[in-house]
């Protein structure tokens, strides 16, 4: 079986306006040429990620491509995987950090902010060490696995000072911010459908007779308490949040199915997939999937006059769509590279994170989350307060 994680996910997915209205209508962190000419010769926020699976290795490049940041620390349970990057990226010894010592972290002047990329499970313990050592935290998405656990991760950063970032890359995405843009300016009226999905095939569904070993670290999207539920938290999120984005609104009702379970051995704890109906106050509905049986990534919403799309969609890109008066096509730009700098600028000048990257916003998703699993297991419509 192929191992279930981003980088198979990477791997498996590679309204007419001319290219200078494009660039004149993106935001200005956005504007200038992708390379980067590190003209800022401030200081720079010293960053440690904590966890090193295969994301982080987007978020190291993200951050050597940075202008206002440094990888500066590592936190990780695997000694091998210490060595590898302590030498890949000249870190010093006195950076690196085990889980068990990591809380000596408080005492690293070095060390500004903790990224968070471990499993979804263990968002909130290191989101709350992290914390009480003083450092600002950006955890992955999805934020947590509970209500409580979002709640108690806000807190703790609260309570320290500290601020808290969910890495919500999309957010910086032009692509992304320009269907924002026509859906919370109906720029082709009222958004009244969307449809949102995403998926990747990581197995054969006629296979029903693989097993997979669920303490093996590599599959811990498989195991239930490491990652709180299937695609639906794993990616199902980007489904979630684009429609919310779109639209400026939040669900307030949800139904939902799960799909059918191929291989009971390998899916005995999570989904392996599920579709899903939002409604929001406008009236507008919103229809996804997600799954790990078959490939999709695609955006769709119609509106009282036109629509808009993107395909692909909601990965890593490069995006592309259109609009019904034509292409719909931005420069592409290092994610990872945009999110960090942007943060980090704002944290350098002791500026409060905007609202829509904060926990608050990554509460937002696991209660919606929280609710399509209750629909799906009890077969009724779910509302959300």
């Amino acid at each position: 079986m192929e191992k279930i994680s981003r980088r198979s996910f990477v791997n498996k997915f590679g309204m007419g306006v001319g290219a200078s209205v494009v660039m004149t209508s993106l935001p200005s962190f956005l504007t200038a040429p992708e390379t980067n000419q590190h003209s800022y010769t401030g200081k720079k926020l010293n960053v440690a990620l904590c966890g090193l699976g295969n994301y982080a290795s987007r978020v190291a490049q993200g951050i050597l491509a940075s202008e206002y940041c440094t990888l500066a620390g590592i936190i990780t349970g695997t000694p091998e995987k210490a060595a590898k990057w302590k030498s890949q990226y000249n870190i010093p010894e006195k950076n690196i950090y085990n889980y068990q010592n990591f809380d000596e972290i408080v005492k690293n002047k070095d060390i500004d902010l903790v990224y968070v990329i471990t499993p979804n499970g263990l968002h909130k313990e290191f989101t709350i060490r992290a914390a009480k050592a003083g450092k600002h935290v950006i955890t992955e998405k999805p934020m947590a696995i509970s209500v409580k656990d979002c709640e108690e991760m806000i807190k703790a950063c609260n309570d320290n000072n500290v601020q808290l970032a969910i890495g919500y890359r999309l957010h910086y995405e032009p692509t992304h911010l320009e269907i924002k843009r026509l859906g919370q300016n109906k720029v082709f009226g009222q958004v009244r459908y969307i449809e949102a999905s995403l998926g990747y095939k990581i197995h054969d569904p006629l296979d029903t007779k693989s097993t997979v070993n669920f303490n093996d670290r590599n599959e811990w999207r498989l195991n239930k308490k490491l990652s709180g539920g299937g695609p639906l938290m794993d990616l199902g999120v980007y489904c979630i949040q684009a429609s919310r984005y779109v639209l400026g609104e939040e669900p307030i009702a949800v139904t939902a199915q799960f799909g059918k379970i191929y291989n009971k051995q390998i899916f005995s704890e999570t989904e392996e997939s599920i579709s899903w109906q939002m409604e929001f106050p406008s009236g507008a509905v919103s229809n996804c999937t997600t799954s790990v049986n078959f490939d999709i990534d695609r955006f769709y919403a119609s509106a009282d006059e036109g629509s808009f799309e993107l395909s692909p969609a909601l990965s890593y890109g490069p995006f592309e769509g259109k609009t019904s008066k034509g292409p719909l096509k931005f420069p592409v730009i290092n994610q990872q590279q945009t999110q960090m700098d942007e943060i980090a600028k704002l944290l350098l000048e002791n500026k409060k994170l905007p609202n829509h990257i904060t926990g608050e916003e990554g509460l937002k998703d696991i209660k919606v989350i929280n609710a399509i699993y209750k629909a799906a297991e009890t077969g009724t419509k779910v509302f959300l307060k």
